[in-house]
C-alpha cells in the first residue's frame, strides 16, 4: 500500500509518497514546469527515478510516463466513452493496462487483461489531495505510481479549462 499526499504550504504541487509504515520512499516536484506540464519523482537522496510529462500536440489529454529515463507508458485519455473517464496505459509491448471507475471522485481501479492490479481511493481519506493506492504484486509501483500523477494533472487540467470557459462566459 502507498499513500500519495500532497504537501501542504508547498508553492506548486509537491506531493510525497509514503508506504503503508509512514516512512518516505518519493518525493514528486510539481514546480519543475510552472504550466503543470512535468512533475519528477525523486528518491530520498533527491535522484530523479522517473517522470511524467503532458504531451502537447495530441487529440486528447496525453502524458508520458519515464522511468529510469526510458520510456515506460503513455497515459491516453479514451476519446469516446459515456457516463465515465477511461484512460489507457499504454506500456511498451502488448499488456496495456486501462484506468476505470468514479475518476473524478478517485475511486477507480488500474487492470491488465481485465484483472485489477491496483486500486486507488481517496474514499477514506479526510486530508484534500491524498490517495490511497494498493498495487498488487509484480507490478511496478512508479508505473502506477506515474498514471495516478497523470490523471490528477490531466484532470486538474480539465477543471481549470472549464473555469476558464466559465469566467468567459459570465463576461
Amino acid at each position: 500500500m502507498y499513500v500519495i499526499r500532497e504537501k501542504f504550504f508547498s508553492i506548486g504541487d509537491d506531493f510525497d509518497v509514503l508506504d503503508e509504515h509512514g516512512t518516505k520512499l518519493y518525493r514528486v516536484d510539481g514546480k519543475v514546469f510552472s504550466v503543470r506540464d512535468k512533475v519528477v519523482i525523486e528518491d530520498p537522496s533527491g535522484e530523479e527515478v522517473a517522470s511524467v510529462h503532458r504531451h502537447l500536440v495530441a487529440l486528447r489529454p496525453t502524458y508520458e510516463i519515464k522511468i529510469g529515463g526510458e520510456t515506460a507508458a503513455e497515459v491516453r485519455k479514451k476519446l469516446f466513452t459515456p457516463f465515465r473517464d477511461k484512460f489507457t496505459i499504454d506500456v511498451p509491448g502488448p499488456d496495456d493496462l486501462e484506468m476505470k471507475g468514479n475518476l473524478l471522485d478517485h475511486e477507480y481501479v488500474i487492470e491488465l487483461g481485465g484483472e485489477e492490479v491496483a486500486a486507488v481511493s481517496k474514499r477514506w481519506l479526510t486530508i484534500r489531495d491524498t490517495y490511497a493506492v494498493q498495487i498488487s504484486a509484480g507490478v511496478e509501483p512508479l508505473l502506477i505510481i506515474g498514471s495516478v500523477l497523470a490523471l490528477d494533472l490531466a484532470l486538474e487540467r480539465e477543471e481549470k479549462k472549464k473555469e476558464e470557459k466559465e469566467k468567459k462566459n459570465e463576461d
